[in-house]
């Protein structure tokens, strides 16, 4: 099959186009900018266009199809002519549902720890050689790409977003999967800019869960009353299956899994990644692998890329890397790293990046996110926030709205540099679903 990608550079798309080369598909595409790790990717593939920006000559008859990516406008000239020649036209989850419906999918949603319970799956399932497709929206340790699909392979497991799917196509990218077994690992309102309110929000969670196979599993995070009370009120014909964090315990700064084989020491830290542990492991049972194979493979598991990442780990110095950016999971980050490190002084930054965290009406629901923080610099990119279309906020309100005793407003991305080496902390929490102005992670290693 020919498939044309509009908007081919994006993380998710470029992994699809890859996944869809090395599966004998013939591959073309466009994007009008391409960064790494994509370009690198698609170039070694033979993927990377000629020369950036849209062309409609691209778009012929002799397409089969065309993969339509959120990055590209509804009057994008590819895609005009596209639908002038009457093409189908598939969102990326619209086409990977195409690819995987005679497979049993597992979809993996929530508002925050669906990459990295997806992560530790195919971790376990890689740990025991079983084969299974899948879609990830991280680098993940031993994978060249983070799409894989076959046609031998049973399962697929499928990180669910809740975003929406396309610039024609207004649906969350999860209500396509029709999934036989699904994890929902908590609500918390988020994408401000398309679902306006709590209400709105929830709803698409709600609509998630129906769209499983009637008489399929829904795992769920009983301790997310929000997430329980919509569970509890379904009435689909599912099987529902609800999670609460294992035992554990720290000791000197690594954490412990109370198991019946004993105290399991684990990579990874935090009470919401031992929920997100949890929820993974009920999923693999459903797959195929007992609780105590699990645990075995998940000793080895040290997380999916930007999520709790660990930079340095020296007695004296400490610094971390999170995707965190709804107030939900920053205040989670940042009590398990002061959790885990009780004794030294934490300075916790965050970028605030997304449409979301710029919204005035949003970004006081950030207040008290980063007390467990002994101090606190919030870092926006005065020159992205304009490119956004938004409003400069005032430090002023920043500081308003997060009401943390000792915290500071940064909006020039040197100066944040320059602040951040010079600071005199042990453990350093770095946040962010953006890059921190272009500050290369390589800078803090040294």
């Amino acid at each position: 099959m020919k498939i044309h990608f509009i908007a081919l550079g994006g993380s998710a798309m470029h992994n699809l186009a890859l996944a869809l080369h090395h599966k004998g598909y013939q591959i073309s595409g466009s994007d009008d900018s391409i960064y790494e790790p994509s370009k690198s990717r698609l170039a070694q593939a033979g993927l990377l266009p000629q020369h950036l920006g849209w062309d409609p000559d691209r778009i012929t008859n002799h397409l089969d199809g065309v993969v339509l990516g959120m990055h590209a406008k509804a009057d994008n000239p590819e895609l005009l002519k596209a639908q002038e020649l009457e093409l189908p036209i598939y969102s990326y989850p619209e086409f990977l549902f195409e690819a995987t419906k005679d497979k049993t999918r597992v979809v993996i949603g929530g508002s925050h720890g669906k990459t990295t319970i997806t992560a530790m799956i195919l971790h376990v399932m890689k740990y025991w050689q079983r084969e299974v497709d899948f879609m990830v929206g991280a680098q993940l340790d031993g994978y060249d790409v983070m799409v894989q699909l076959t046609d031998e392979n049973e399962f697929v497991v499928l990180e669910g977003d809740e975003y929406l799917s396309s610039p024609i196509d207004m649906r969350p990218k999860f209500h396509w999967y029709q999934p036989n077994m699904a994890l929902i690992s908590g609500i918390a309102w988020d994408h401000v800019n398309v679902f306006p309110t709590v209400e709105d929000y929830n709803q698409q969670f709600e609509i998630f869960i129906k769209t499983l196979t009637p008489g399929g599993v829904l795992v769920y995070n009983n301790e997310d009353e929000i997430l329980r009370n919509i569970v509890e009120k379904c009435d689909h014909p599912i099987r529902k299956i609800p999670y609460s964090t294992i035992d554990h315990y720290i000791d000197s700064g690594v954490t412990f899994l109370d198991t019946s084989e004993g105290p399991l020491p684990l990579k990874i830290f935090g009470q919401h990644n031992i929920s997100n542990l949890s929820g993974a492991m009920q999923i693999c049972q459903h797959m195929g692998i007992e609780p105590i194979d699990f645990l075995e493979a998940m000793a080895s598991f040290s997380g999916a890329s930007k999520r709790l990442q660990t930079l340095v780990n020296k007695p004296e110095r400490k610094v971390f890397r999170d995707f965190a950016h709804a107030p939900s999971k920053v205040l989670a980050t940042v009590e398990a790293v002061k959790t885990q490190f009780t004794d030294q002084p934490l300075l916790a930054c965050l970028e605030l990046h997304t449409f979301s965290s710029l919204d005035p009406s949003f970004v006081t629901q950030y207040r008290s996110t980063l007390d467990a923080a002994d101090a606190a610099v919030v870092f926006y990119d005065r020159e992205a926030v304009v490119a956004k279309g938004k409003k400069l906020p005032s430090p002023e309100s920043i500081i308003n709205a997060f009401q943390h005793k000792n915290i500071q407003v940064i909006t020039d991305a040197d100066q944040l540099k320059s602040f951040l080496l010079q600071r005199p902390t042990d453990v350093l929490l770095l946040m962010s679903s953006g890059h921190f102005g272009g500050i290369p992670m390589s800078v803090f290693l040294e």
